[in-house]
């Protein structure tokens, strides 16, 4: 029951934030735009997070780096932008703490920074990963297989606080039952976070480190709990020479920086309505494949699955966008007639779609009351595209 009561908090919480987006004036005079982003560096104070073999390089003060030198990169471009740290130096800051820092600021996006790394000799695993808010789906997979060790690891850090069990409400991270509650979660912003993901992906790779091990969907406890688009990026393994260096030398810090702020220079773009280049197209779907091959094919363009009869331009709300297939007859669409698409493994919900630009519009302000995260599309050839 506690966790559950955690659930509909954070769809609460979810839910006011979304309306007070609306209400600020994200209209047609006034377009949204990406005005706060809140940077995470994970660890901190008596986290240390990852530690090199020779004991003198720790996640902590490596991630804080690169947070520092990501935030200098955002503030001196865009000077418009509200970039807020969880924490600008080396001090413990516990997981809802941060989560609450980015909740208060309503910020647009969310990203943490975190070094990986493997347990006893091993020295192989290499690479970064990203990742965003949910779980497996695979049935030829465990549920709780993968990732579930570096995921347990990050959410172990609630252990260290003070008051743990009363203040996560029964949330234990060793225990797979708690991680039930964050499956449901995963939709509010899931085209979103894997959008902003793709984009690490494709930035980081062939920079700082050899392999990208991929996107994929975790639950961690820090993404969970922000009402936002977020992503957390894993630099490198600690535990690998080649990736080690490149996470404690300045020309590494500086690549791994400059590749994440080219990656939030086009979401921010894509964001705000621009048109987004055709490298920051959509990749491949996040993988549930542990490790990987280093090398991912070149994005593929969206496919309809259910494309509109009509031809030429149409408009429409898209209201949800969720990894699950879901009847155009499921209560949640209130009776409006929906159309599916799938990109990927994503599938795209968009409900009265018309050729009458004015006519959508018009829907469009009326769904807005009953999907506060709704926003206005355009469908051409059977691709959308997010429209003022």
């Amino acid at each position: 029951m506690n966790i559950i009561r955690n659930f509909l908090a954070v769809v609460a919480l979810t839910t006011s934030f979304m309306s007070a987006t609306q209400a600020l004036g994200q209209t047609k005079s006034s377009p949204i735009k990406l005005t706060t982003v809140v940077i995470d560096p994970g660890h901190g104070g008596k986290d240390a997070g990852c530690v090199s073999p020779s004991g003198k390089t720790m996640e902590k003060s490596v991630v804080l780096d690169i947070a520092t030198l990501l935030s200098e990169k955002i503030k001196a471009n865009y000077p418009d932008v509200n970039v807020i740290m969880t924490r600008s130096e080396d001090v413990f800051v516990e997981l809802q703490g941060r989560a609450d820092i980015a909740n208060k600021a309503k910020a647009n996006l969310f990203i943490s920074i975190h070094v990986n790394s493997v347990d006893g000799k091993k020295t192989g695993p290499n690479g970064y990963s990203v990742h965003i808010l949910g779980q497996y789906t695979s049935k030829k997979k465990d549920l709780y297989a993968g990732n579930m060790d570096v995921v347990r690891r990050e959410n172990s850090v609630i252990m260290l606080e003070d008051d743990y069990t009363t203040k996560y409400e029964g949330f234990d991270p060793s225990d797979p039952e708690s991680y039930i509650f964050m499956n449901l979660m995963q939709n509010a912003f899931l085209e979103q976070s894997l959008r902003f993901a793709r984009l690490v992906d494709q930035e980081m790779k062939g920079g700082a480190f050899k392999a990208s091990r991929g996107i994929s969907q975790d639950p961690f406890y820090v993404l969970w709990r922000t009402a936002m688009p977020a992503v957390l990026v894993e630099c490198g393994f600690m535990s690998n020479p080649d990736d080690r260096e490149a996470l404690i030398s300045a020309k590494g810090k500086e690549r791994i920086a400059s590749d994440l702020f080219e990656a939030f220079r086009k979401y921010k773009k894509e964001y705000d309505g621009g048109e987004v280049s055709a490298e920051a197209a959509p990749a491949p779907a996040p993988t549930p494949a542990p490790t990987p091959a280093p090398t991912v094919e070149r994005p593929a363009k969206e496919a309809a699955v259910e494309a509109p009869a009509e031809s030429g331009i149409l408009y429409g709300t898209q209201v949800l966008a969720s990894s699950k297939k879901m009847s155009e007859s499921d209560p949640f669409f209130k009776g409006h007639p929906v159309k599916v698409f799938q990109v990927d493994r994503l599938y795209k919900y968009v409900i009265d779609v018309s050729g009458d630009l004015s006519e959508a519009r018009k829907s469009f302000s009326t769904a807005k009351s009953s999907y506060p995260d709704c926003f206005f599309v355009k469908i051409e050839n059977g691709e959308i595209k997010r429209s003022k």
